[in-house]
């Protein structure tokens, strides 16, 4: 058996609700886990699948544990990062999704992958978040996206979208994806933005289906100040915007949604063969040659 690695004596388990393969998944965890001697911490979706372990708050698990292991799909990861960016946690993703750009180890390989990391033979992926703000309101974290659509409305709705005090442009659409590196594989590629490698210190703006035909996507540097103001013939009531598909917040009249770079990037552990261009090769099909 290898040796507990001093870096990671607590683990925390994070874990997707409603899930039928989870049951089976945890337990072979817990029971990988303990006989390395971990001492491991579960939330309350976990504590209630595994069963006779106290259920633990995700944000007192970020004070007692090393390392976070999350199970489930992306969305899981999401909801994750965005609660603990602040605590400096590692996070390890099991997938039990479906894509899976951010879990990307398979139940399968799940001990396997884990020897190593939690032995210290890992390749660490750090990822910016973004900080969204409307009105007066909490600004809310989004690890894909952050984006302004249309709500209760048929119609296009008009906003301007100003980058460092400067007006950039004024476009009639179904709304704007402020995405991420990371989110550039999520809605905003579904939207035709570009694909940007995971590292880059840049921020892709992409309408969602706008009247213009040269209203095209844009990347812009991750330190950039991004301000959208609803104008034209759009109320704020019809418009909303989203963190990261998950999080909603609601503009009322007079309001602005300023979105800039968190000053907290989370931190994602990968095994030692992970690669993000194998991973889109697999995943968007691009590995098969024409016949």
């Amino acid at each position: 058996m290898p040796q507990l690695h001093n870096a990671f004596k607590r683990i925390g388990l994070i874990a997707k609700p409603d899930d039928p393969r989870l049951g089976g998944t945890l337990e072979k965890l817990c029971r990988y886990l303990h006989q390395r001697g971990h001492e491991v911490f579960a939330d309350a979706v976990a504590a209630s699948a595994i069963g006779g372990m106290e259920a633990c708050d995700w944000m007192d698990m970020a004070d007692q544990v090393d390392l976070a292991i999350v199970l489930g799909g992306d969305g899981t990861l999401l909801a994750a990062a965005r609660r603990l960016a602040d605590r400096k946690l590692p996070l390890v993703g099991i997938n039990l999704g479906r894509l899976g750009f951010l879990v990307d180890i398979s139940p399968a390989r799940m001990c396997e992958s884990l020897d190593a990391i939690l032995q210290g033979q890992y390749r660490s992926d750090e990822r910016f978040l973004l900080s969204a703000r409307v009105g007066r309101q909490s600004p809310g974290l989004a690890l894909n996206d952050v984006v302004l659509h249309k709500w209760n409305t048929v119609r296009m709705v008009e906003f301007e979208t100003h980058v460092n005090n400067q007006l950039l442009e004024v476009q009639r659409s179904d709304g704007l994806i402020i995405s991420t590196p990371t989110g550039s594989t999520a809605y905003a590629l579904a939207g035709g933005g570009p694909l940007l490698e995971p590292s880059l210190d840049a921020i892709a703006l992409v309408p969602i289906c706008p009247h213009r035909l040269s209203n095209r996507p844009i990347v812009i540097h991750s330190e950039s100040e991004i301000v959208v103001k609803v104008c034209g013939h759009t109320s704020a009531e019809h418009v909303r915007v989203t963190l990261d598909g998950q999080e909603e917040m609601v503009m009322a009249p007079g309001e602005h949604l300023v979105v800039s770079k968190h000053i907290n990037p989370i931190q994602l552990f990968h095994p030692l063969d992970h690669s993000h261009y194998e991973l889109l090769r697999v995943k968007l099909g691009w590995g098969v040659h024409p016949k």
